[in-house]
């Protein structure tokens, strides 16, 4: 009769059965496992520290780009733009590299007014209202091309570059200083240190990255509105750092066939070739009187303007 100490006795002989064999096969597998194993993780180590010496050629390559085009951009840019007044405006996201896009423009000559700083809450559509009272209150009769509509992006743009810029009719320097004043204690603006006094005769615009808020599209869109506004008083060199993503305002430019006939786009504007493009973009702006679509990033015509211009 087949009792339960058989039952136990056999099942504890299946186990110690497979057990057995676990440890047979896994002594018989275990070497060249390993050994695959080890030549697998020995391979990808190669593979992993070739990727990273390429790396660090192509970013010791980059870095010596970035000095080459540092160190010629005196000797092409020299001249360029003497004596030429050429208003800087600039966002706070590009603060880090909107001081070396000025010495770009000193060393080609120019006579730099700002840098302006366009603040957030002149692009944001919602203070559309308080960006026309202050047009209304501020504004001089004689600009009798001020925007007579219900868009206080478009018509707070248009007066801040006739004030800003040497463009007909004539604005005193005292109207200057009142609707620079009224403009920058409402933060819509932020102004240099030192007091502008003298109109620009031409204008390079650093944007910063797409807005991407809840208010993003009102806000990008209005970063076009401002371009064209500008553009309708002086001649016009938009950069940024980029060209693609949703709201990108060099993007949207290049993409106009009105807008990219007049004005000028350099899409790499953080680095040295994008600074000095951006100079040279200017110098054609006011010499050939053409636009010109200037970086690496989609849409660009070349890396930089022809110097010769």
């Amino acid at each position: 009769m087949i009792n339960f100490r058989y039952h136990v006795v056999s099942l504890t002989a299946v186990f110690l059965a497979l057990a057995i064999g676990l440890v047979m096969g896994t002594a018989a597998l275990n070497g060249p496992a390993v050994d695959e194993l080890k030549n697998n993780v020995n391979a990808l180590s190669g593979q992993n520290q070739a990727y990273r010496n390429q790396i660090n050629l192509l970013e010791a390559d980059a870095g010596k780009q970035e000095q080459f085009a540092t160190q010629i951009a005196p000797m092409v840019l020299a001249g360029k733009l003497a004596d030429r007044r050429v208003l800087l405006v600039s966002m706070a996201a590009t603060d880090s590299y909107v001081s070396d896009l000025q010495q770009m423009l000193v060393q080609a000559g120019a006579k730099v007014t700002g840098p302006v700083q366009i603040d957030d809450s002149l692009t944001d559509p919602t203070n559309s209202a308080r960006l026309l009272d202050l047009a209304h209150r501020t504004a001089p009769a004689s600009l009798a091309n001020l925007p007579a509509n219900s868009n206080g992006v478009e018509t707070a743009s248009y007066l801040l570059a006739s004030v800003l810029v040497d463009h007909p009719p004539l604005i005193t320097a005292e109207t200057m200083r009142t609707v620079l004043k009224a403009y920058s204690d409402s933060q819509f603006i932020s102004l240099p240190d030192s007091v502008i006094t003298t109109p620009a005769e031409a204008i390079v615009l650093v944007a910063a990255q797409p807005y991407t808020d809840k208010n993003g599209d009102g806000k990008n869109a209005s970063m076009l509105t401002i371009a064209d506004q500008f553009d309708k008083v002086a001649p016009l060199v938009v950069t940024a750092n980029g060209a693609a993503g949703t709201g990108n305002i060099i993007a949207a430019l290049r993409s106009d066939p009105t807008l990219s006939k007049t004005i000028s786009t350099v899409d790499n504007v953080a680095t040295p070739q994008g600074q000095t493009a951006a100079v040279l973009a200017l110098v054609e702006q006011l010499v050939a009187h053409k636009a010109g679509h200037y970086g690496a990033g989609a849409g660009a015509t070349a890396l930089v303007p022809n110097p010769a211009a």
